[in-house]
């Protein structure tokens, strides 16, 4: 009876494939979307006229992007990110304290996918004013 020696293969940390891992504009656009809608303040993202034209389409039943990255825009070259951020804050909240905190929630965001933020840029473009409750008759 012949006995062959059979030899283990040890499978360790080292021994993983090599590749490249891209994080898409649009991935780094819903993250900060979604960071800065958590932020105490922000009423909501995008311009007038992007808030005008959503709201039609949400009225007719075309919206068919959805509001996921309303609002920002995003470049990532070589693991770092730039993002760019269109505000409406609620009226009363300072604008410096919700902007460095949008700033703050949005980072450290987009770090946790691996990415480095190198810009976090914000632009108000309204006050979100309550409206007064109508009276009831």
């Amino acid at each position: 009876m012949n006995h062959e020696a059979t030899q283990e293969l040890s499978v360790t940390p080292d021994a993983v494939a090599g590749g490249t891992t891209q994080v898409s504009d649009e991935v780094v656009e819903k993250i900060a979307v979604a960071a800065a809608k958590s932020v105490p303040g922000v009423a909501e993202l995008g311009g007038d006229v992007a808030r005008f034209f959503n709201a039609v389409l949400d009225k007719v039943g075309l919206d068919r992007v959805g509001d996921a990255r309303r609002g920002c825009s995003a470049h990532v070259t070589n693991g770092a990110a730039v993002v760019n951020l269109v505000l409406v804050i609620s009226a009363g909240h300072p604008v410096p304290q919700v902007t460095d905190a949008v700033r703050t929630a949005v980072t450290a965001a987009v770090e946790s996918y691996g990415l480095r933020a190198d810009e976090i840029n914000i632009r108000i473009d309204d006050v979100a004013i309550p409206t007064p409750a109508s009276p009831t008759p």
